[in-house]
């Protein structure tokens, strides 16, 4: 039999069956109550278990979408909250924020994602879609709402290398509750949500469940920042605390991020170096 009429065949008897099989549902459904329940319940449930699936696979590739939209939402959020902390710094002034999109008192705002980033050493990186085009320059920081990710140390035209949080040589200036003694947090070493709270007096008052915040003592974070929350301490060569921190933010998790860059940065670093200055030139009039 030639292949076009084996395949008519094959769609005819296909054809033929289905309407058998549609034509004994029908005689079942007339053929009293029980049989027109039990075939409408499988029929509900077929629809449903369809529908059910077609909605699952829409969500699934509506995700990448949702994201964004939250990623927006938050970078929109961190702008609000600097703008808002700069403004009661401030007393409302006139400089309570400088003007423009993106810009909240001495820092500017761009959101971007990560394109890479290494979580198994202890000397981790990060690679963000953001580069010099969109305005990022060298020791920026990388936020999210919920912590400080890691810092900018090379920038090309669209994209930018910085080193991670979880990196053995990384830390961030923190602070207990909202006006807390201040000290450098950083990775414990080993989780990728822990941290430790280091050269904390033994006279400071902390307790469990305590949140840390980033100090604003630096020109790469901004002020407020909750980073992470108190679950523990130690005394370390019996001077000092070091309190240990569950992060608020997963770090083998992240995709969205912002970039900080403290615009008065160029005019702080030489006064900064001015002191360290000063300090090397004393100590070596001792000597």
């Amino acid at each position: 039999m030639p292949r076009k009429s084996r395949t008519i065949s094959i769609i005819l008897t296909a054809a033929i069956f289905i309407l058998l099989e549609v034509a004994a549902l029908s005689m079942i459904v007339r053929g009293g109550d029980l049989q027109g329940i039990w075939v409408s319940r499988f029929s509900h449930r077929v629809m449903g278990a369809l529908w059910g699936s077609s909605e699952s696979v829409r969500d699934y590739f509506s995700l990448k979408s949702q994201n964004q939209e939250l990623a927006q939402e938050n970078y929109r959020l961190s702008l609000q909250v600097a703008r808002m902390h700069n403004e009661i710094e401030s007393a409302g002034g006139p400089d309570a924020g400088e003007v423009g999109e993106g810009f909240a008192g001495d820092f500017r705002f761009i959101p971007g994602a990560i394109v890479k980033m290494s979580k198994n050493k202890q000397h981790n990186y990060i690679i963000v879609n953001k580069g010099y085009e969109d305005g990022v320059r060298p020791q920026s920081g990388i936020i999210t709402s919920r912590g400080a990710i890691g810092i900018v140390e090379a920038v090309e035209r669209n994209y930018s290398y910085g080193i991670a949080f979880m990196n053995s040589s990384f830390n961030v200036s923190a602070r207990i509750g909202s006006e807390g003694v201040v000290g450098p947090l950083s990775w414990d070493g080993h989780s990728t949500n822990k941290a430790i709270l280091r050269e904390i007096p033994l006279q400071t008052r902390f307790a469990q469940g305590d949140t840390v915040f980033t100090s604003g003592y630096s020109t790469i974070f901004p002020p407020d920042i909750p980073l992470g929350i108190v679950t523990g301490s130690g005394i370390q060569d019996g001077t000092m605390y070091e309190i240990y921190v569950t992060l608020l933010e997963d770090h083998a998790a992240l995709r969205y991020i912002t970039i900080v860059d403290h615009t008065g940065r160029d005019e702080i670093i030489p006064l900064e170096n001015m002191e360290a200055n000063e300090e090397t030139k004393e100590e070596t009039d001792e000597k």
